[in-house]
């Protein structure tokens, strides 16, 4: 399958909603963690599979801000998670010439959490491949809240002008770590919403949906969703004839 994706027309950012762990662990009859814990090979297996395509950014949607409403056990069990997984995973992407961007209301998340992505952020930074972003603590709206906040403040400070408000500028103030737009989005478990995920970066996003359990989720799925991407017209706005002619 590998072999049919067109190399000239890889999505330069791909975001995931990885979903689906709880629904893989009820099914072997286990508690909710089980499924997050023996998710961590997808993520391996996809950030190794978009990094060998030539993808540029790869986001992963791994703690959204309404997480916290989960109980409290599979909270507490997500961070522990979070904390090791992240140390044990710096040297792979340094070794795959990586870099982790984490994106999200970062201060937040336990102290542990917060020190290994710093230390993730550290020692990757020199990193000229693929960029990975995981988004901790995020939610769309949050982010677009926080970027109108911080626009106010500046208009408040004369560092900005209200007639120089357009789409362009608004993306100043949107998380840098997002950029560049989304081209695909793909959501794992059958679902098929966003989820209050990248609501702005994916304005033009094409949505690939399949039923696979993130737990489950391996390359082959990645290049499905690639190649499903491929086939598709992007227009963005203007006509099929329009994009013939240029």
């Amino acid at each position: 399958m590998k072999e049919t994706i067109d190399p000239s027309k890889i999505p330069a950012h791909i975001a995931v909603i990885m979903d689906g762990n709880g629904r893989w662990a009820k099914k072997r009859g286990a508690a909710r963690l089980f499924g997050h814990r023996n998710a961590i090979e997808a993520v391996r297996d996809t950030t190794e599979g978009c990094a060998e395509l030539g993808v540029k950014r790869l986001t992963l949607y791994a703690f959204s801000t309404e997480n916290w409403n989960r109980p409290k056990l599979e909270v507490d069990g997500l961070m522990s998670l979070l904390i090791s997984t992240i140390k044990k995973e710096i040297p792979t992407l340094v070794k795959n010439n990586i870099r982790l961007q984490p994106i999200g209301d970062i201060t937040h998340l336990p102290v542990g959490a917060q020190k290994n992505l710093a230390l993730g952020i550290e020692q990757t930074k020199d990193n000229t491949g693929m960029i990975l972003s995981l988004a901790l603590n995020y939610g769309g709206r949050w982010e677009i809240s926080h970027a109108v906040k911080d626009l106010i403040d500046d208009i408040k400070e004369n560092k900005a002008e209200v007639d120089n408000i357009d789409i362009n500028f608004i993306n100043q103030y949107i998380d840098k770590h997002t950029a560049p737009d989304v081209e695909l989005m793909i959501r794992t478990s059958g679902e098929h919403r966003i989820s209050n995920f990248l609501l702005w970066q994916a304005a033009y996003a094409e949505l690939h949906f399949t039923e696979t359990l993130w737990p489950d989720f391996r390359k082959k799925h990645l290049y499905e969703a690639i190649l499903d991407f491929q086939n598709r017209e992007r227009r963005l706005g203007k006509t099929s004839e329009q994009l013939i002619q240029k």
